[in-house]
């Protein structure tokens, strides 16, 4: 057999290392223009008053979006609540009692499609379930369509983490007695708990900047909301109306509002990192 020369194989070998560093520093310098942009436009609309008070009427200087803030923070809350027990559940279903199932089949795939479905499809989708039948904006509405798009990743994420669990632990556990769903709770969930924690953390990211969604469910409002069946404020929609509005001082107030929720969506996604990381014995 004919021995080929080297010396194809490392130019070629060449070639690709520099393509695919050259790639990632486009990416990456791409990425920190982006967080540079949003930090230095951002960072002079963070005040007492944007944490503190109300939006002003258009034209009028001052003002923050303290109600949009909180909004925010409970929309999420409240699909969290919704999404984090049926996607354990369903990630329980598919690894531990799905073995060579069509309905597990069925539900995994339909998962994987829901995953990479767009957001305004799954806010079209709320907006013909709840929107209309009730004839307003509500932040119940949101909190569905947001737990919607949560719902997938909990979901594979849980059933992921859960397959990595030995079935060596499993069996120990049933051997000495133990039902099967304290041996779910108790033992494998334990021993995956930093995994499920990071599906949830994933999951809220995931949702944290969604605008479409809302646009169709919980809309926007000025005002204090005094509960989740009327128009539920929001920073995401804020960013959009403010960043589209003639206003000044409204488009500086969208930069800060984006510093907002990119600042909470880097912290989540930090806290994910230090809770998967290995720990040295």
């Amino acid at each position: 057999m004919k021995r080929r020369p080297p010396r194809g194989r490392r130019a070629m070998n060449l070639l690709v290392s520099i393509w695919a560093a050259g790639s990632a520093l486009v990416g990456i310098a791409i990425l920190f223009w982006i967080i540079f942009v949003v930090v230095t436009r951002g960072l002079g609309a963070l005040n007492l008053s944007f944490f503190t008070q109300l939006p002003t009427p258009p034209g009028v200087l001052g003002g923050g979006l303290i109600n949009a803030i909180i909004g925010t923070l409970v929309l999420t809350l409240a699909a969290t609540l919704v999404a984090v027990p049926l996607g354990l559940l369903a990630g329980v279903y598919l690894a531990e009692f799905s073995e060579e199932s069509k309905a597990g089949d069925f539900s995994r795939f339909s998962a994987n499609v829901l995953m990479g479905m767009p957001s305004i499809i799954v806010g079209v989708f709320a907006y013909t379930l709840l929107v209309i039948p009730l004839g307003k904006f509500s932040g119940y509405a949101g909190a569905l369509a947001l737990a919607i798009l949560m719902l997938p990743v909990i979901a594979r994420t849980t059933e992921d983490m859960l397959r990595l669990v030995p079935n060596t632990l499993r069996e120990s556990a049933l051997a000495l007695g133990a039902p099967r769903w304290k041996v779910t709770l108790a033992i494998v969930f334990r021993a995956a708990k930093a995994g499920l924690i990071t599906g949830v953390l994933l999951a809220v990211a995931r949702v944290s900047g969604e605008t479409a969604p809302l646009l169709f469910t919980a809309l926007n409002s000025p005002y204090w909301f005094h509960s989740l069946g009327e128009p539920t404020p929001n920073l995401t929609v804020t960013i959009f109306n403010y960043a589209m509005s003639p206003y000044p001082d409204w488009q500086q107030k969208a930069w800060g509002a984006s510093l907002l929720i990119t600042t909470g969506i880097l912290v989540i996604t930090l806290l994910a990192r230090y809770t998967l990381r290995e720990k040295k014995p």
